[in-house]
């Protein structure tokens, strides 16, 4: 006979409560911890590489330069010399005691100025010439031979043509400026131009384009980089070229600066007056990089 045996709910519910696995309840399923962004590992090693080897440069610059000192019989001044005049020059950059007493801030803003006043005209004169030269082949047949007579000549040959057809000094290193600066932006402007894609003009010529619209919508657009870097090699060449050239006339700028302080027999100004040159020029070659770039765009081919 087979016998059924019942349980009753309460039965049940007993079972369950002496039961130690039955009676801890259910823990909800493990859920994985939310992603939480990383940073990504320092590269000290690329930051090592960057830093250390300027800071190696500048030392070995600074230990050769207290080796001359020491060695020197003529009273170089040591770079700790030199530092101490920095800190008292930089103290008062912008006093004016007349015209051949002026502090450094002075004489830079007047270097800058001549600068900018030359190079405008350059670049006013020699951007249009560079468009028209790598445009017309009859313009570059009758332009090239000259550039290419007048480019090697010296800057500074061309200041006592300044100084004798404009009779000043200021307007004769502003002449030489221009004459510098032009080169480099007409060269590489007309380049620029004659390295535009010949489809590019088959189809202005198949809209029956006007000039102006080839300049503006074709030419100018494809011409920018080559345009820019031929600016920044006339501001490159300017900057060198205007010490030079206020040694030679005189008046405020940090060319005339440094002869001065050479008169005087200061040759820790001197020293101090190189090291502006030099933060100058690299300030105005980083400005011009960083426009270069920005206004460069390269194909990207899949």
């Amino acid at each position: 006979m087979v016998s059924a045996v019942f349980h009753s709910p309460l039965d049940t519910g007993l079972s369950a409560a002496a039961s130690p696995a039955a009676a801890r309840p259910h823990a909800p399923p493990a859920t994985p911890a939310a992603d939480t962004p990383t940073r990504p590992p320092r590269d000290w090693r690329g930051l090592w590489l960057r830093v250390l080897p300027p800071l190696a440069g500048f030392g070995l610059l600074v230990l050769l330069w207290e080796l001359v000192a020491l060695s020197s019989s003529t009273g170089f001044p040591s770079p700790r010399e030199t530092w101490t005049q920095a800190v008292e020059v930089f103290g008062d950059p912008f006093y004016s005691n007349g015209p051949n007493d002026q502090g450094v801030g002075w004489n830079v803003l007047s270097s800058l100025q001549r600068v900018a006043l030359g190079f405008g005209l350059a670049a006013l004169v020699g951007i249009p010439a560079g468009f028209a030269i790598g445009r017309f082949e009859f313009l570059a047949r009758m332009f090239n031979p000259l550039i290419s007579l007048l480019r090697p000549v010296s800057p500074l040959a061309w200041l006592p043509i300044g100084l004798l057809v404009f009779k000043g000094a200021n307007p004769a290193a502003i002449w030489t400026i221009f004459i510098c600066s032009i080169w480099p932006m007409v060269i590489n402007t007309a380049v620029g131009v004659q390295r535009v894609p010949s489809d590019y003009m088959n189809v202005a010529r198949v809209l029956d384009l006007s000039e102006w619209k080839i300049l503006t919508r074709i030419l100018f657009p494809a011409v920018l980089p080559y345009m820019l870097t031929g600016v920044r090699l006339a501001v490159g060449t300017a900057w060198l070229v205007i010490v030079a050239a206020e040694m030679l006339t005189g008046g405020v700028g940090i060319g005339f600066w440094v002869w001065d302080e050479w008169n005087n027999l200061n040759v820790a100004n001197i020293i101090i007056a190189i090291f502006v040159i030099g933060i100058v020029g690299l300030v105005l070659e980083w400005a011009l990089v960083r426009l270069a770039t920005a206004f460069t765009f390269e194909e990207v081919r899949s």
